[in-house]
């Protein structure tokens, strides 16, 4: 009894800890990236590590199949597109932004991904968006809610709310307060933009990496292959952007080293290993449902660990974006049932046809 119940849990419980994994994720990056460490030799690291634990695997599980992909230049070089577009634009892009905004910014906006992801599916016209039906006009709403809560992000900063401890865990990573400054309003603005464009790109990479996987369905070899080349494009911006300082590549025993080896090894590591496997009992919709409690738990563990201030209009942006993200999942459930529902008419319909045609034909002389 006590088993079923916790096999019943588990499916919860593993998305429970994906999120706070993500929320650790925001909070640890930041505090690093605000105690001076490079974010473009960060995700070189992040990118090194990955390829540490994925190559490996990949080559004792997929021994088999690696002729075909490294044989295949057309396939290299759409892998090599993608790694460009999804890890090294996408995350060197969020990580800057990160620096300049705040985790609490960066976990609401992560909630923005399916919805960008769903309006992508629409320019590409893989889907259609039928406005007559109460699906389509769930989805059509929930994308005015994803744009008013960026809106409210980048404009609206409302009263200050205390923070929960004064006396930071990660004492040198303190994040700047919404200044009413024009400088720092205008850094503020840039930086929640900018990391609009890189949940859009993030977006348009898993609508891409969905259709490529069609073509070549080895999950395993294109995201090892994607890490080795996102390493390599790393490691050519970092070089560029740091201008041959290589006091940014040294890590240091502090917080610096804790985000490297969380994100390279937890994150990349353990959680992706936990959402394939919620994924697979109970579905992607599942897991995309339970994304805002990461947003709830970083309101509080940034304030906590890092004495950030939360503003109101941040808490409100997040809101609007969270209720964007489920209008969005209803209306795709919805249209699921849908299609369901007139699957299962017609087939009725057809029995009943067939079942007349031979009736008719038995009534004959």
């Amino acid at each position: 009894m006590a088993a079923g119940a916790l096999e019943a849990k588990k499916p919860y419980l593993i998305a429970l800890a994906v999120q706070i994994i993500g929320t650790g994720m925001f909070v640890i990056s930041k505090a690093a990236f605000d105690d001076g460490m490079s974010t473009f030799v960060f995700i070189f690291y992040r990118m090194a590590l990955a390829s540490l634990i994925l190559v490996p695997t990949a080559i004792v599980q997929q021994r088999k199949n690696l002729r075909p992909i490294m044989s295949d230049p057309r396939l290299l070089l759409k892998l090599f597109f993608l790694a460009l577009i999804g890890n090294t634009f996408s995350l060197n892009t969020y990580n800057l932004t990160l620096k300049l905004t705040s985790a609490t910014v960066g976990s609401a906006l992560a909630n923005s991904v399916p919805v960008f992801t769903f309006c992508l599916v629409l320019l590409l016209r893989m889907e259609a968006a039928n406005l007559r039906t109460v699906a389509g006009v769930a989805k059509a709403a929930g994308v005015a809610l994803c744009v008013a809560g960026v809106l409210v992000l980048a404009l609206y900063a409302g009263p200050a709310m205390s923070p929960v401890n004064h006396h930071r865990a990660f004492a040198a990573a303190a994040a700047p307060p919404r200044a009413s400054t024009s400088s720092s309003r205008t850094t503020w603005i840039t930086g929640t933009l900018l990391m609009v464009l890189a949940n859009v790109t993030w977006a348009l990479w898993i609508v891409l990496q969905s259709a490529l996987l069609k073509e070549y369905p080895n999950r395993m070899l294109v995201t090892a292959t994607q890490c080795v080349f996102s390493m390599l494009q790393s490691f050519v911006v970092a070089v560029v952007a740091e201008r041959g300082d290589l006091s940014k590549w040294r890590l240091r025993c502090d917080i610096t080293l804790v985000a490297v080896l969380y994100v390279g090894f937890v994150v990349t590591g353990l959680s992706h290993y936990l959402q394939a496997w919620c994924m697979e009992l109970k579905g992607p919709v599942f897991l995309a449902m339970t994304n805002p409690l990461c947003f709830v738990f970083t309101i509080f563990s940034s304030s906590f660990f890092l004495g950030e201030i939360v503003h109101l209009g941040s808490v409100l942006g997040g809101a609007l974006l969270v209720a964007g993200l489920y209008s969005v999942h209803w209306g795709k459930l919805k249209e699921e049932d849908m299609a369901s529902d007139q699957e299962k008419t017609n087939k009725q319909e057809e029995e009943e046809e067939a079942a007349a045609g031979a009736s008719s034909a038995l009534q004959q002389p």
